[in-house]
């Protein structure tokens, strides 16, 4: 019998059961209560539980202090701050239930030695992100320590809002706070600080604090103050023998300098460490968001000096350390002459040619993204990766390599601050911002499938938060977006997309969907202003360059199309300006983001050769044959008996349609033919019917139609909301679909194949649910979620949810069922085959996954694990061995061939 925590008893033991969160094993202890390592049964998932024991619950003010952390934490949400997942009391003991962070405290990384100057500027960029939220919302730490920092695998974490102050006078104002406190809700795993101990706590304090008078935001930017000078040095700012000769350091000395522990600091730092530690909060800086501010500045700059210095604890010979600081005087000479080299490039001479070159992706790339070039036309933003890893990544026109951005998986679609210092991009559901230099991406606001943006010189980005939507405003530097934009209903508009500022920062072009994409236009319109006016039909985005043109792609051309600025009207005819220029990523997928401009200069991705096949592989990964497809191929679905494959194809400038493969002759029959996308077929349980999804009303709806004889097409469910088919029970009572949700995402729903049809909510969380397939008896479903920050497998009883499992362990997407239901493959990292046995009856069992084979497979194009019904036999899209991913293409100068 599991053993529950008793009143007055001390440490809680593994086992216990704290509600559905089950005690794994202790992470510290503290003078308020304990810290453990828990799992959530429900959503089997690690989590973090802070205990406050009974005896401490007696006290008013310990509990007072408990309830306070849990009000404070829910009311913030920020990357740089520990989530509060719950809260809870049993059997005399209260708790809270927060993430599990993996990682070490900024403490325990301390006691190795000082960080480098570029990771201490990263940790202090992100502590000083998440005390400007806390301030906004009125919150102060007043424990602000590197024992409350948390370095984890997701990123830096403030932790332990156990002492903070919630602040209920107007900003500006001071909050009340009391004498020296120390924090009694530690969650480092260790060491943690004791009640009435002077090291841990006094050492950050401001001297306000110490004196007992009025703390506000500057207390915190104080103990700022003292953590970066710990992080640059390794060195605790003050220290004394005593706990009276520490608080007179703190409140008369000054620290050494900086730069006489370190010596390469860089002298910017020293100097916003000093203005952090001023004794007067007046003359300390006075917000965190300007100290974020500053720390970025210098993150930008002082990478020159970070590569010379070579790290701490290096020991450098002087000679070497002289080589050093010549190759950063060679690399600033370079930087300055750039300009004159580009200016020489990009100026009309008699005769001039445009320059040429190409950028070859790195190494550890097999796939481009978006692109994005800098506004003045040196630098270059482009999503890549491999598998389905994308990242952002920059590489300047000067450099000879590209650089990832730490912190920005699953970014997509990147656009320039106008200065050429941030990129702005979207991930996750949201639209953030990330420094060239580095550091922690910023969340500016929702954008829960983004679809392009564009930032002016006045602080403002445009952009488009779903496929669904019109175009939305927001500050730079985050806030509430409010839209801009009105989709007209009667053009039946759905999407307005990829706008772009022109050079006034005022007036902007956007993209403009309607009639089922049957009809797409570029319109022109201004801040402050309902109005916008028609400028022409394109098939792509268009975008401004310099001087003076228009650019979009054509049937696999580039267009320049003459632009007068002073008038916003089209001048002249189109001039092709490059070819064979790709219309959608490497991936496959439609981005129209291929192509960018600046500064003079042109940038483009190359219409990539065919880079992968279906094949059929064994269990054991040999090749047993493989389809000659007839164009662009994509969205395999196999017949309930194995004998047929639906699948999408698209003609060269064309869209998608739904074509039939008989498999044992190996020909193709096209099923329809709309001018519009139609897409992600399912089968029927009797093979006898498709259900598919299409556009062509304008958001993407369900239809269906017979796969033989009278080629009828059938509504099946019409909403303003994207849905895409899944599968089909196969006693054909359910068609599992995804639901594209502005607040949630990807959503599972059900729609009854009889009756009214009214659909079924089946899975709705904040998270993306995807790629469900049904087992053959019809009692459970798998799926793809990110719920734990990654893409894994699940199952869940169908068709009413009331119990999942998680299947996978490292990773899984595309989840499929033997016909037995004996068997779920999935696949892992993108290029293992994986598979797991169950029993899948009235009770649900699953074994340990194994591997079967690893293959370089297009993950994109298998939206849907493909297996034979025997499960002998499995159906991918293997990359061609020898395909390569075409260069980035960049054009110095590229008018002079339009002006010849």
């Amino acid at each position: 019998m599991t053993e529950q925590p008793t009143k007055g008893s001390g440490r809680i033991a593994i086992g216990t059961r704290l509600g559905p969160y089950e005690i794994l094993a202790p992470l510290g202890a503290g003078g308020m209560g304990e810290v453990y390592r828990a799992r959530d049964t429900r959503l089997e998932r690690s989590v973090a539980i802070k205990v406050l024991p009974a005896e401490l619950a007696r006290n008013p003010e310990f509990r007072q202090r408990f309830e306070r952390e849990a009000k404070v934490i829910s009311s913030l949400n920020h990357p740089h701050i520990c989530s509060l997942f719950d809260i809870g009391q049993q059997e005399g003991v209260d708790y809270l239930v927060m993430e599990h962070l993996e990682g070490e405290t900024l403490a325990e990384r301390l006691r190795r030695g000082p960080l480098p100057t570029a990771e201490a500027l990263r940790v202090g960029i992100a502590i000083a992100d998440a005390l400007e939220r806390a301030h906004r919302q009125g919150v102060v730490h007043r424990d602000l320590k590197p024992g409350n920092v948390m370095l984890s695998k997701s990123g830096v974490k403030l932790m332990d809002f156990g002492l903070a102050k919630v602040r209920t006078c107007a900003p500006g104002h001071v909050v009340a706070g009391g004498g020296p406190q120390q924090s009694g809700l530690p969650t480092a795993r260790q060491d943690l600080t004791e009640r009435g101990t002077v090291l841990g706590t006094f050492q950050y304090m401001a001297p306000e604090q110490l004196e007992g008078n009025e703390a506000d935001a500057r207390t915190d930017i104080f103990a700022l103050g003292t953590v970066i000078y710990e992080m640059a040095t390794g060195r605790k700012a003050f220290g004394g023998k005593s706990q009276a000769s520490l608080i007179a350091a703190i409140l008369s000395g000054d620290p050494p300098p900086m730069t006489a522990l370190q010596p390469l600091t860089p002298p910017a730092l020293e100097r916003l460490v000093r203005g952090c530690l001023a004794k007067d909060p007046d003359e300390r800086w006075q917000s965190a968001g300007d100290v974020r501010r500053e720390l970025r500045w210098i993150a930008e700059g002082s990478g020159a000096v970070a590569a010379a210095a070579g790290g701490p604890g290096v020991r450098r010979r002087p000679g070497r350390e002289r080589l050093a600081w010549l190759a950063v005087g060679v690399a600033l000479g370079l930087a300055a002459a750039a300009p004159f080299i580009f200016s020489y490039l990009r100026e009309p001479h008699p005769g001039r040619r445009p320059v040429r070159l190409a950028v070859t992706p790195p190494a550890s790339v097999t796939t481009w993204g978006d692109l994005a070039m800098s506004p003045d036309g040196r630098q270059i933003a482009f999503v890549a990766g491999s598998g389905e890893r994308r990242t952002l990544w920059t590489r300047g026109l000067e450099s000879l390599e590209a650089r990832e951005l730490p912190g920005t998986e699953g970014a997509a679609m990147p656009f320039w601050s106008p200065d050429g210092r941030f990129v702005g991009f979207f991930a996750a559901g949201k639209l953030k911002r990330i420094t060239v230099a580095g550091g922690d991406p910023q969340t500016l606001a929702d954008a829960a499938e983004g679809r392009g943006g564009t930032w002016n010189q006045d602080g403002i980005i445009l952009f488009a938060p779903a496929p669904n939507s019109p175009l939305y405003r927001v500050s730079a530097t985050g806030g509430t977006a409010v839209p801009v934009t009105k989709l007209d209903a009667a053009r039946k508009e759905f999407s307005h997309r990829y706008p772009t500022f022109l050079p006034d920062g005022r007036h902007y072009l956007f993209y403009s969907s309607a009639g089922g994409w049957i009809k797409s236009d570029i319109y022109i319109g201004s801040l402050g202003s309902p109005e916008r006016r028609w400028l022409m039909s394109a098939p792509s985005r268009v975008i401004y360059a310099s001087p003076g043109y228009l650019l979009f792609v054509r049937e696999g051309s580039l267009f320049a199309q003459p632009f007068d600025l002073e008038r916003t009207a089209l001048t002249g005819e189109p001039i092709a300006a490059g070819s064979r220029v790709s219309d959608r990523n490497s991936a496959g997928a439609y981005q129209y983001r291929l192509f960018s401009s600046g500064g003079g200069s042109l940038a483009y991705v190359q219409a990539p050769v065919a880079i992968s096949r279906p094949v059929w592989l064994d269990r054991a990964g040999r090749l047993l044959s493989s389809l000659a497809v007839p164009g662009e191929h994509g969205y395999l679905s196999l017949s309930p008996d194995g004998s047929r494959l639906a699948l999408t194809i698209a003609p060269p400038g064309g869209e998608e349609d739904v074509w039939l493969c008989d498999l044992s002759r190996g020909s193709f029959t096209r099923l329809t033919s709309h001018p519009s996308v139609d897409s992600f077929p399912v089968w029927s349980p009797d093979g006898a019917e498709i259900a598919f999804s299409t556009n062509r009303d304008g958001p993407y709806n369900l239809y269906r139609r017979r796969t033989a004889g009278v080629a009828v097409e059938e509504p099946l469910l019409a909403s303003e909301l994207n849905k895409m088919p899944l599968d089909w029970s196969r006693d054909g009572r359910f068609l599992v679909y995804r639901q594209q949700q502005p607040e949630t995402g990807d959503d599972l729903w059900l729609l009854p194949m009889t009756g009214e049809r009214k659909p079924i909510p089946y899975l709705r969380t904040p998270f993306i649910e995807t790629e469900a397939r049904i087992s053959p008896d019809g009692h459970w479903l798998a799926w793809t979620s990110n719920e734990s920050g990654r893409d894994e497998v699940y199952v869940g009883s169908f068709p009413e949810l009331r119990r999942t499992w998680r299947i996978s362990s490292e990773g899984g997407r595309y989840p499929a069922w033997r016909g037995d239901g004996k068997e779920l493959f999935y696949v892992a990292d993108f290029e293992t085959m994986m598979a797991v046995p169950v029993e899948a009856g009235s009770e649900f069992r699953a074994g340990l996954p194994r591997p079967l084979f690893r293959a370089k497979i297009s993950s994109y194009w298998t939206q849907r694990g493909v297996v034979a019904p025997d499960g002998q036999r499995f159906l991918v899209n293997e990359e061609i061995p020898g395909a390569s991913t075409p260069p980035i293409t960049v054009v110095l100068d590229w008018t002079a061939d339009l002006r010849r």
